[in-house]
């Protein structure tokens, strides 16, 4: 069982995947500072200042109007949607940077298949040959 484990394991498909994980969730992060750092603070400025981590809707009297989003949900249950915003902006441009990652490889693709393939060079003894069947149809035709 260990053995087939280990074929398993170190198959191509599986090493892909584990890498193409690794890749994505430093990318994940990569894009997760973006917004929160970059440009969520763009969008606060130009709605005035306005912290969109910060935007929830208490459900309980427990929560006092004004107490940040993390100690609010320590006291009692909130509905973060200034959270969910962002999390939706963090997607949205996932989302678009994959679509521009793979629209571009598949336009390399198209381009690569549209190339003409290079006709292979004809041995010289088939080359030989061709010539001596040619000779030799002249020859028959014209009687000799």
């Amino acid at each position: 069982m260990l053995e087939e484990f280990k074929k398993f394991a170190l198959r191509g498909n599986v090493v892909d995947l584990a890498v193409g994980v690794i890749i994505g969730a430093a990318f994940g992060a990569i894009v997760n500072s973006l917004v929160q750092d970059v440009i969520m603070p763009i969008i606060g400025a130009i709605t005035g200042g306005l912290d969109f981590s910060n935007y929830y809707i208490p459900l309980t009297s427990k929560v006092q109007a004004g107490m940040p989003y993390a100690e609010a949900k320590k006291v009692g249950a909130v509905i973060g949607y200034g959270q969910f915003l962002t999390l939706a902006v963090n997607f949205t441009i996932i989302a678009f940077v994959l679509f521009l990652v793979i629209r571009a490889m598949n336009t390399l693709k198209l381009k690569e298949e549209a190339k003409p393939q290079p006709v292979a060079e004809v041995p010289a003894d088939v080359k030989l040959l061709t010539e001596i069947r040619d000779l030799l149809a002249v020859r028959g035709r014209d009687g000799a």
